[in-house]
């Protein structure tokens, strides 16, 4: 055997050899993360209940001119509402017209530089829930997603 075949054998062995070491590590530290103790479960169940998505309701697509000047550049947009409660869907079924009256009241003032960026949209976002549960008597909009936001 020659030296540069040895060399390339011993070279692999120790690779695969560092790999398995490297495995057998991440696995211990996951095992070593698992609590034992029933109570720190159970306080990893209620932590995983607080990132539960409510029930939610789906609005149709809106499309809307922007305000800019020249009101060339148009805004399609989805979005889906995140309700506190099943029961709120009813509601906002109740009052869709209103609904979608408050936000295609506000989408149309709201230039292209206020919507092109992440603040804008979080911003539109907050503006927009804020309208919306101020609509509600009963009930409530934990959130809003969108789901298609198209500037043009």
């Amino acid at each position: 055997m020659s030296k540069t075949i040895l060399i390339i054998i011993i070279s692999v062995v120790v690779l695969f050899m560092g790999m398995v070491g490297a495995g057998f590590f991440i696995l211990w530290d996951k095992i070593a993360q698992i609590p034992q103790d029933p109570s720190m479960i159970e306080g990893m169940a209620a932590e995983e209940d607080e990132n539960v998505i409510g029930p939610l309701y789906a609005l149709d697509t809106m499309i809307v001119n922007l305000s800019d000047h020249g009101g060339k550049r148009y805004l399609r947009v989805t979005m889906a509402l995140e309700l506190s409660d099943p029961e709120d869907v009813t509601i906002i079924e109740s009052r869709l017209p209103q609904v979608r009256d408050a936000i295609l009241m506000i989408l149309p003032s709201k230039k292209y530089d206020d919507v092109s960026t992440t603040d804008g949209k979080i911003a539109l976002r907050s503006e927009v829930m804020d309208k919306i549960n101020s609509l509600l008597t009963k009930g409530h909009v934990n959130n809003i997603y969108f789901t298609e936001f198209v500037v043009q």
